[in-house]
């Protein structure tokens, strides 16, 4: 899972830019870059870490230019190093600058294609790399010494017809302007917003509507699956759709972790989801355990508070912070290896004893993985003095891996898989565990936009939404996403972190 965000605006963007890649750092740590645009030179900064540790003010003040797109990376492979942070670049057509958020299926087809075809050298193992590439190769077929709309949206079609998966992208074309394009079945977020200004209008593409509010855009609307966007360098606004079959099938595992509570993602308020996440779980629980002991209901920050909240409140039960977060310590479902996310669930939360002493206590979270988090918290719980310590999931069982962008581990790693619930509660060390049911989690995100008709649910229920994903596939990526995978240190050739590079007349400097 990464952030994206594109600006074409009427004065320097790099600051809100910057701004921008804060707001959706908790889409990606592990990398962070910027490219912009002045008269036909990109100018780009990109590093390993996090925004604020990238960007100085020396880097600032040189990423010059009224047009410019940002990433913020997390590793979907495991892999990880300065070759792969984004934007990334291609001299040829025009000189082309690419971000993307997603995870292509058929990235080693494709890669044998461009070499053996496209006669193009692809430098890293990314599928953003290969992304960009596709869209190079098929803007170079159109032939025109200057591209119009026309032949960006001819050259997403052919993106569409060759690429499998899931991609929310934006892009420079230097002189030419900005573009951003979707997926077919629009698995991952990405919306557009417009801002007056004296100078006049601005546009902003972003992976969450959070950033427009923040940078004071107003939210036109989502970009629809498989819809394309051009800025020229005018400022006009085209767009169209070129995906021949398409289908709005978003991710639901935004709803349950990823996504900022106050975005909205395809017309769905993430925090009303979660809302009624919390109620529907209450509802089974009573259901289940109507003479239930629960004292207090303890959320596990931060992602599951508003789950808890609206939990707690229906169970007529007080809701209580029993963890105290230390917010300088990264998101641990991001974290490579299960010694480090170990270590980081001490160092990120601490209890306060005073609410758990004995306590019948239900501690709720956002969803359960691998299940090192909620052993861990579990043993904490009883550490502070809890009676009893029942857990419950805003979410189902989370079974298979992901393949649509999100480094979900291999299916061996994952504690729900080949186990009953039961078991799940008991290696974690819970009193009992209740998972939310699949079909109320769908009803959850689907009350909120009755033009959603279906999630990529793919990681609780098997079904991958675009119908190629077999076997050999997900053996595949058992091998690339195994904890011991990840141990491996990727080398890379890209500056370090920090290094400003000036691209000028196609000529890396």
């Amino acid at each position: 899972m990464c952030g994206v965000v594109g600006i074409s605006g009427t004065s320097d963007v790099n600051l809100r830019l910057y701004d921008a890649l804060t707001m959706l750092q908790h889409r990606g740590q592990d990398a962070a870059g910027i490219v912009t645009e002045a008269n036909g030179e990109l100018h780009q900064c990109k590093g390993e870490g996090l925004a604020r540790d990238v960007f100085r003010r020396s880097h600032m003040m040189r990423l010059v230019g009224e047009v410019g797109i940002g990433h913020v990376r997390y590793p979907t492979a495991g892999s990880s190093g300065p070759a792969l942070a984004q934007p990334l670049y291609v001299n040829s057509p025009y000189g082309i600058c690419m971000a993307h958020n997603g995870n292509l299926i058929n990235a080693d087809e494709l890669r044998e294609h461009i070499f053996r075809a496209d006669l193009r050298h692809l430098n890293t193992d990314s599928d953003s790399e290969v992304l960009l590439n596709v869209f190079a190769h098929e803007l170079q077929l159109r032939g025109k010494l200057e591209p119009t709309s026309k032949d960006i949206f001819a050259a997403v079609e052919h993106v569409h017809k060759r690429c499998r998966g899931a991609y929310a992208v934006v892009g420079l074309i230097a002189n030419y302007g900005m573009f951003a394009f979707r997926d077919p079945h629009g698995i991952r977020p990405l919306c557009f917003g417009v801002r007056e200004s004296e100078a006049g209008r601005e546009y902003a593409v972003v992976s969450e509507s959070v950033v427009l509010d923040s940078l004071g855009f107003d939210l036109i609307r989502d970009l629809a699956p498989g819809e394309a966007l051009f800025i020229d360098k005018a400022g006009e606004i085209h767009l169209q759709q070129c995906a021949a079959d398409h289908e709005l099938v978003p991710c639901i595992f935004e709803h349950v972790y990823f996504a900022r509570p106050d975005s909205l993602m395809d017309n769905i308020s993430v925090y009303k989801c979660r809302l009624r996440m919390g109620e529907k779980l209450a509802e089974k629980l009573l259901r289940e355990r109507p003479e239930h002991d629960i004292d207090v209901v303890i959320p596990i920050p931060d992602t599951s508070r508003v789950s808890a909240q609206a939990l707690a409140e229906r169970l007529g039960v007080k809701l209580r912070e029993g963890f105290m977060k230390n917010r300088y310590i990264g998101r641990t479902f991001i974290m490579p290896g299960q010694t480090e996310r170990k270590k980081s669930v001490r160092q990120k939360l601490n209890a306060v004893k005073l609410e758990f002493a004995g306590k019948n206590v239900l501690l709720v979270d956002d969803s359960i993985v691998r299940g090192t988090t909620s052993q861990e918290i579990i043993q904490m719980a009883r550490d502070a003095g809890a009676n009893k310590v029942y857990m419950a999931s805003a979410a189902p069982g989370v079974r298979y891996p992901n393949v649509y962008g999100i480094d979900m581990p291999s299916a061996s790693e994952l504690i729900a898989h080949g186990r009953t619930d039961d078991e799940v509660g008991q290696i974690i060390g819970a009193d009992w565990l209740i998972y939310q049911d699949l079909d109320d989690l769908i009803a959850s995100g689907a009350e909120g936009n009755e033009n959603v008709r279906r999630f990529e649910c793919s990681v609780f229920d098997g079904n991958y939404v675009t119908g190629d994903v077999d076997k050999n596939y997900l053996d595949r990526i058992e091998q690339l996403r195994n904890d011991s995978a990840k141990q491996k240190v990727d080398s890379g050739v890209e500056p370090k972190k920090g290094q400003v590079i000036g691209i000028h007349n196609n000529i890396v400097m």
